[in-house]
């Protein structure tokens, strides 16, 4: 009796180890999977201080050219007369 309570006890073991197993083959997976999006996240992070650097770039050149054009000051004068009733 004694032998079958402990061969009973060993099987439970066993499967528990087997479980326990399957969850830490899980729990790697996952953590692979968030250090990946991790990762991505960084290089779209590094992609839109790529483009915001860029676009004031473009908007510093633009200010230039309006300024060397004159457009902007044509362009206050010319609001002045468009919102009079």
């Amino acid at each position: 009796m004694a032998d079958q309570t402990q061969e009973l006890m060993f099987e439970i073991l066993r499967k528990l180890q087997a479980d326990i197993s399957t969850i830490k083959d899980g729990q790697r997976e996952t953590r692979q999977d968030i250090n990946s999006l991790r990762n991505y996240m960084h290089v779209m992070q590094g992609d839109l201080n790529n483009m915001h650097g860029t676009m004031s770039q473009v908007l510093d050149r633009l200010d230039r050219i309006e300024n060397r054009l004159e457009l902007r000051e044509l362009q206050e004068a010319q609001a002045r007369f468009e919102h009079q009733p």
